[in-house]
């Protein structure tokens, strides 16, 4: 009988059980998924953060997924510029995401035109089937699903705010990007409430910080008194701009973004945004976790909110009445 070393045993045992632990070392490794994310505005960073990008990030944090754990994002930002979307769109259907993240109608057509498979989950867009995005908002059926925001129905409150505030309006503007595609509905609810009104309605374009100081320029020079600022991620970016320019030129501003508020503009009169992007995060994990699109509604928002800020009104001479401030969820001094 061949007598076998106990070194060459002990190596071949350690070798054996090595090799049989393998399979049990690799279940143990958490898998990674990744998220292709196509946002419309500008990269968060620690100088200039978005609130919106970083809400997202921490819900999905909240909720046991973390870049360099579980977890790959991959970002695409269009910097305001919305006809890259098709692009960026195209880069990241490279990458094979597990899920797509986007915030506005014109990025949800440049990943739908890309895949009709790949969940992508929403905010931002005004009107899910009109849009052409699902059939239904109780079951999607398509691959679309997440929040939607109401914006062309919300505009007509936001001209409601402006006239308590300053009950002899006869002429109003409406700041809007000219790329964003859900201005038209915007602008189409603006108009019939301004036509039964009897105010004169001035839509401004502006795709840029340059095109908004023309904007403001114009409407001081048609003695405009109040501003209505659309629904649009880009707008978001601009409250400073926005908020400077409507003291300088004297003209009440309202936006739907609390946020803006924050940074000078009279008036906020919409839905919690920064609470929207941390619910997407709700929904991609759910899909990660197995779930369908079809399982999954498309939400419409809970609570709007009014923000007021007191030090603006005062630049302006303006003096809320008791029921705007009774109303408002904020109030900025």
């Amino acid at each position: 009988m061949q007598r076998i070393s106990r070194r060459r045993l002990t190596g071949a045992l350690g070798a054996a059980l090595c090799s049989a632990s393998l399979p049990a070392r690799a279940q143990q490794q958490p898998k990674v998924w990744r998220i292709g994310f196509l946002a419309a505005r500008s990269r968060s960073t620690p100088a200039k953060p978005d609130i919106w990008y970083d809400a997202f990030v921490q819900g999905l944090r909240e909720l046991g997924y973390a870049e360099g754990k579980n977890l790959i994002i991959e970002w695409r930002f269009a910097d305001g510029q919305y006809e890259r979307f098709p692009v960026l769109a195209a880069e990241l259907m490279r990458l094979k995401p597990d899920v797509l993240v986007t915030h506005t109608t014109l990025s949800t057509f440049a990943l739908q035109r890309e895949t009709k498979t790949i969940p992508i989950v929403v905010t931002g867009i005004n009107d899910a089937i009109n849009q052409g995005f699902s059939t239904s908002l109780a079951r999607p059926s398509g691959n679309v699903t997440g929040l939607i925001n109401f914006s062309s129905e919300l505009i007509q409150k936001r001209l409601e705010q402006l006239t308590i505030l300053i009950p002899k309006l006869s002429k109003v503007a409406m700041l809007q990007n000219p790329g964003g595609v859900s201005n038209a509905l915007s602008l189409k609810s603006l108009t019939v409430a301004t036509d039964r009104l009897g105010i004169k309605l001035v839509p401004v374009d502006a795709r840029t910080a340059e095109e908004i100081e023309r904007g403001f320029a114009q409407m001081a020079r048609e003695r405009i008194r109040a501003v209505i600022v659309a629904n649009d991620a880009f707008f978001l970016g601009q409250g400073k701009l926005i908020a400077e320019l409507a003291v300088k030129h004297r003209i009440a501003s309202i936006s739907p973004y609390s946020e803006s508020v924050k940074e000078g503009v009279l008036m906020s009169y919409g839905q919690d945004t920064v609470e929207a992007y941390r619910h997407l995060a709700v929904y991609v994990v759910k899909i990660l976790k197995g779930a369908k699109v079809s399982d999954l509604p498309i939400e419409q928002p809970t609570k709007i909110q009014l923000a007021i800020n007191l030090k603006t009104a005062k630049a302006l001479g303006l003096k809320f009445p008791e029921q705007l401030l009774l109303r408002a969820d904020e109030v900025i001094e």
